[in-house]
Parts: structure tokens; C-alpha cells; sequence
């Protein structure tokens, strides 16, 4: 529940930084002169300056929507930290031996890993998170039975 729910605070901050960044913009924006008579209309597409603010703000828009489901991809599904300690597995001259390229990530607190492939032939393919059980318990089963 950390995960998405950490997802929807970082959209919603996103949102009042764009909606406060759009306020700025036309503050800034000077008023459209060449339509006095027509003040009703809407100045993107009819002048060029609001045109290509606008385009401009959507194209960070875009940018930061981007951004965020981007850095959402490599966070720990359980408690949503920044997944560590990437590995390269796999290996590109024999693929056929040692299997396919690609990265693997880690929760710091061992609750999962997440194998991003390198190599995609067959079109984009998903991750995969592989969650983990109780870390302590394995290596207190490990300590006892040495015993």
C-alpha cells in the first residue's frame, strides 16, 4: 500500500508545482495586442508567444510525469525505498549458456528483487519483481541448524 500510495503523493505534489509553474506562466505572459476586438478569443494558436509557452509547458508537463513513473519503476513494491546494489546477470556473447542480459535490484531491507532485461527482441518486456520471505527467519533457520 507504501507503494501506490507514494505514487499518488508524488503526482499530486507534481500537479501543484505545474498548476503553480501555469499561474507564473500567464502572469508572465504578456496580453495578446493584434485581437483588441476580439477579446474573447484564446490567444494559443493565434499568437505566437502564448503558443509556444504553452507548448513549452507541456512539453515539461510531459517531462515530470515522465520522471516520476520512472523513478517509481526502481522503488521496493512493500516499502518504497530506491531498490540498490544493481547486478548484471546474464551475459551478451552467450546468450544461449549463461541466458539473457539483464539487471537485477534489491530492496535494502530484503523484501524483494526486481529483474530489468536488457535485451528485448520479442518487443518490450516486464519487469520482474520477485518478492522475498522473511529474510531474519531464513538466517535464523541457517544459524540454528549448524548448531
Amino acid at each position: 500500500m507504501k507503494y501506490w500510495g507514494y505514487l499518488v503523493a508524488k503526482l499530486l505534489a507534481g500537479l501543484g508545482i505545474l498548476a503553480g509553474l501555469l499561474v507564473v506562466m500567464r502572469w508572465l505572459l504578456p496580453a495578446p495586442q493584434a485581437y483588441v476586438t476580439y477579446n474573447e478569443l484564446n490567444p494559443i494558436g493565434h499568437d505566437l508567444t502564448h503558443t509556444v509557452a504553452y507548448f513549452v509547458y507541456f512539453l515539461i508537463c510531459t517531462g515530470v510525469v515522465a520522471l516520476i513513473f520512472m523513478d517509481q519503476k526502481y522503488r521496493c513494491r512493500t516499502c518504497a525505498r530506491k531498490l540498490m546494489m544493481p547486478v548484471m546477470r546474464g551475459s551478451w556473447d552467450s546468450m544461449l549458456r549463461l541466458g539473457r542480459p539483464h539487471t537485477e535490484y534489491i530492496c535494502p531491507y530484503g523484501h524483494g528483487t526486481l529483474k530489468v532485461p536488457e535485451l528485448q527482441i520479442t518487443g518490450k518486456e516486464p519487469i520482474d519483481w520477485a518478492e522475498h520471505q522473511d529474510m531474519w527467519k531464513e538466517l535464523e533457520e541457517l544459524h540454528s541448524g549448524k548448531r
